[in-house]
């Protein structure tokens, strides 16, 4: 699909409207080049990379990408600190100037033509918060050859691409009926304005992906604030998409626009990529993913080093798409035998829990130690993921090293 662009631009302040319709406004024209969209504040090149700090101690840094390092974490609470919070870039992260951005809703299931939101219409709102975390697809990726023994491709996460946040922000649904959504929207089709992804030669355009019109109106937020504060560009400024349970890709960053259809919506994001192609899937690969599975990880570095002889409290976290986390077990013998961990602190449903597990190492040398959730819905972290060739939603309980010496 290519990305088209609306052709009238009406500015909307509280509930008064005014704009005009531009000459043949029939059909969305081509994008303009090189002009950017009317929503689009791309600055003139490229931004540079990752705008914050990455400390070797703190990150692991793949390409585009910053992956948080799980010891890091100890000692923190139920919220993920901006400063340690994982970074997926497809591109590079934009400087969006919150005075000229503008939020424009437009397309086929709208009552009128395009309605513009501006920073401060957005603050003016009635707004919500959720503490929930997102969390990339790939995360856990490359454990399928770690510990799988499979062959897979894209960024070689471990378990660092998830972080739980406060978000503060609107809800969608209620920019949606201030836009005139009608009974005839099937699909949305939120798109940031980071630049153009290139994948193997071609040009995708920005990032985007479908978004069906049921989950919008359930729980989906247009946040601006990030654990009380403005957006770090890093992570969105000034307006990203909220989208609890579901994979990181639907939560997009800098959103610029959202196209509102009558017909149903494709992007690469949705018909390609983000989908489980390989044994075992449909031929295409399988349905669009959404919705992410149970996962646990340990506060520790990897692999660990702890000492003989002596007791230690281990911390983790562990989290699901489906809801509550209600218990986590831990094996330090290959699975055998299970032990339930102590779980602590806000058990949101959207957020993780945190849970601590007293272990004694058996003796000196190298060890595995398995935790494994699970969650309201009775959800159990399986033995094995289910393979797939882009190395997505891996869920296995997984064996963290650990050399005691």
């Amino acid at each position: 699909m290519n990305p088209r662009f609306p052709t009238t631009t009406t500015t909307t302040t509280g509930d008064r409207e005014t704009g005009r319709r531009a000459p043949g406004a029939g059909e969305p024209p081509a994008p303009p080049a090189p002009a950017p969209p009317p929503t689009s504040l791309t600055p003139s090149a490229p931004p540079p990379g990752i705008r914050k700090a990455l400390p070797a101690r703190l990150f692991a840094v793949h390409g585009t990408n910053a992956e948080m390092r799980w010891e890091a974490l100890r000692g923190e609470g139920d919220l993920t600190p901006e400063r340690l919070f994982f970074v997926r870039n497809h591109t590079s992260t934009p400087l969006v100037d919150a005075a000229s951005w503008r939020l424009t809703l437009w397309g086929s299931g709208l009552r009128r033509g395009p309605v513009s939101f501006t920073y401060r219409d957005l603050l003016a709102m009635p707004a919500e918060e959720v503490t929930a975390f997102v969390e990339c697809a790939g995360n856990g990726r490359s454990l399928y050859g770690e510990q799988q023994s499979q062959d897979v491709t894209g960024t070689p996460w471990r378990l660092g691409a998830v972080g739980v946040a406060r978000w503060r922000g609107v809800p969608l649904a209620a920019l949606l009926g201030r836009a005139g959504m009608t009974g005839d929207a099937v699909a949305l089709m939120p798109r940031g304005l980071d630049p153009d992804y290139v994948d193997g030669g071609e040009n995708l355009g920005r990032v985007r992906r479908p978004l069906p019109v049921t989950k919008a109106l359930d729980d989906v937020l247009v946040a601006y604030e990030m654990n009380g504060r403005p957006l770090p560009p890093d992570h969105g400024f000034p307006a990203r998409l909220v989208v609890p349970g579901w994979a990181g890709i639907a939560w997009i960053k800098w959103l610029g626009d959202v196209e509102v259809s009558a017909e149903p919506l494709e992007s690469p994001w949705s018909s390609r990529l983000y989908r489980m192609h390989g044994p075992g899937h449909p031929p295409g690969g399988g349905p669009p993913l959404t919705r992410t599975g149970v996962k646990s990880a340990f506060e520790l570095p990897w692999p660990a080093r702890l000492r003989a002889g002596r007791g230690h409290l281990l911390h983790g976290r562990s989290w699901s798409g489906n809801g509550r986390v209600v218990r986590v077990d831990v094996s330090d013998d290959e699975g055998v035998s299970w032990r339930p961990a102590r779980l602590h602190g806000d058990r949101s449903p959207h957020g993780w829990v945190r849970w601590t597990f007293r272990w004694v190492p058996p003796g000196v040398g190298e060890a595995g130690l398995l935790a494994r959730a699970v969650d309201e819905t009775g959800a159990v972290q399986p033995e094995r993921a289910a393979y797939n060739h882009l190395g997505y939603a891996f869920d296995a309980v997984v064996r963290h090293p650990v050399v005691v010496t």
